[in-house]
């Protein structure tokens, strides 16, 4: 009889554990809504120092094959070299006004919409693209919110890792290219001290001081290195210090913000870059107007964070058309988007990030849900059908403020 009734309970164990498992639990339940075919609009950067464009055709191609509509503006791809031809090849259609490429259910830009082209966005529909703190302005977001734009700034999406992927990839190249610009403007033929970036048997090496460890100065710092320069790097973060040292691999200077020491660095130093960025707001200024005024003639600034207003107090925005002036008899580079200048490498760059963006939008059954079932990604979102969902530019703004995680959780 024992037998027989440990046989019974044991057969019973896998049902009964079957229904328990049947039994609803105690956890927010992810709703996917399945595929949804949308519709992306790529008008033409209308600023004069913009020169990217967001998808490259091949990416095209691929969100159309996967049932979603690309519309481009006739001559978006020129400046990366992209023409209209291989847009349209890809299965893009390509349109010839504004307002047809912001008709779409998604607005996928590199710099944030002007006002007039605000105007052409329809009601409750989408934009992806930058938002640049230094000039935001009130209106402006008065507007995302009177139409009920859902806007997301890329600068702000992180992956799901933690990382801020778009920022990374912009601050690679932009490392890379601020020391080609300082190499051009320390030539006798741009006005600049006359010496070549790096050094030569017998000369001493050209002196270069960033000002932040970040990205932009692990990559101005590699190539900075493999010219043969003399490199010196300023950060208030101790851990960021050692992280660059480890990145980079070998021995290089590395100070904490200690004012002399940094005062006497820029004013032996050859080139300047300021790459220090803020999660919040505006940039704070570490290099004061009197640092600047104690560097010798014809040096070279570089403000790499001048979109958030910069980090060097001389600072003031300049264009890929007019990039440069000189103050206390330094020249200053301020162009906001240094990465510009190799458009085609920067197009491709931020297709390789856009276009998963957008195909995940589709599998998760359109943007609310996407915002709503990754964190990550609504971590980039600002405005929200009518609410400004960013604390930080609520309160600057003095904009009524919703938590958009209290709103997605009503949904769930």
């Amino acid at each position: 009889m024992s037998n027989e009734k440990d046989e019974k309970e044991i057969n019973i164990e896998p049902k009964a554990k079957k229904e328990l498992l049947a039994y609803p639990q105690e956890e927010v339940a992810v709703i996917q809504h399945g595929h949804k075919s949308m519709s992306v609009g790529i008008p033409r950067e209308k600023s004069e120092h913009e020169k990217r464009i967001p998808l490259r055709p091949e990416a095209v191609n691929v969100l159309v094959r996967n049932g979603h509509e690309v519309k481009i503006e006739t001559g978006a791809g020129n400046n990366a070299h992209f023409q209209d031809r291989e847009y349209a090849e890809a299965g893009a259609q390509i349109v010839h006004s504004p307002e047809e490429a912001f008709s779409a259910d998604i607005v996928l830009k590199v710099q944030p919409p002007t006002m007039a082209e605000l105007e052409f966005v329809k009601n409750g529909k989408a934009i992806i693209s930058a938002i640049q703190m230094a000039t935001l302005q009130p209106d402006y977001l008065k507007l995302l919110l009177k139409k009920k734009v859902t806007a997301v700034a890329y600068e702000l999406i992180k992956d799901k890792v933690g990382g801020i992927p778009v920022m990374r990839t912009m601050s690679e190249i932009a490392g890379s290219t601020v020391m080609l610009i300082a190499a051009e403007y320390l030539s006798s033929d741009s006005g600049g001290k006359g010496i070549i970036l790096g050094g030569v048997t017998g000369v001493p090496p050209t002196k270069v001081v960033v000002v932040g460890a970040g990205t932009v100065a692990e990559y101005a710092a590699r190539t900075a290195l493999g010219l043969g320069a003399e490199i010196k790097i300023f950060d208030k973060h101790i851990y960021k210090l050692r992280r660059l040292k480890h990145a980079i691999g070998q021995e290089i200077y590395t100070c904490t913000l200690d004012e002399q020491q940094l005062t006497e660095a820029i004013a032996r130093a050859d080139v300047l870059i300021g790459a220090v960025r803020s999660e919040k707001g505006r940039s704070p200024v570490v290099v004061t107007e009197e640092m600047v005024a104690k560097m010798r003639p014809n040096s070279i600034v570089i403000d790499v964070s001048i979109d958030q207003g910069g980090c060097i107090e001389t600072s003031e925005i300049t264009t890929l058309q007019n990039p440069t002036f000189k103050k206390f008899g330094v020249i200053h580079y301020c162009v906001p988007n240094i990465a510009s200048r190799v458009a085609l490498t920067s197009s491709t760059a931020l297709s390789n990030i856009f276009a998963p963006y957008l195909l995940e939008i589709g599998e998760s059954g359109g943007i609310d849900d996407m915002i709503y079932n990754n964190k990550w990604f609504m971590r980039g979102v600002y405005s929200y059908k009518g609410a400004m969902v960013n604390e930080d530019i609520a309160k600057k703004y003095n904009l009524p403020y919703k938590d958009l995680g209290i709103i997605a959780g009503v949904r769930w």
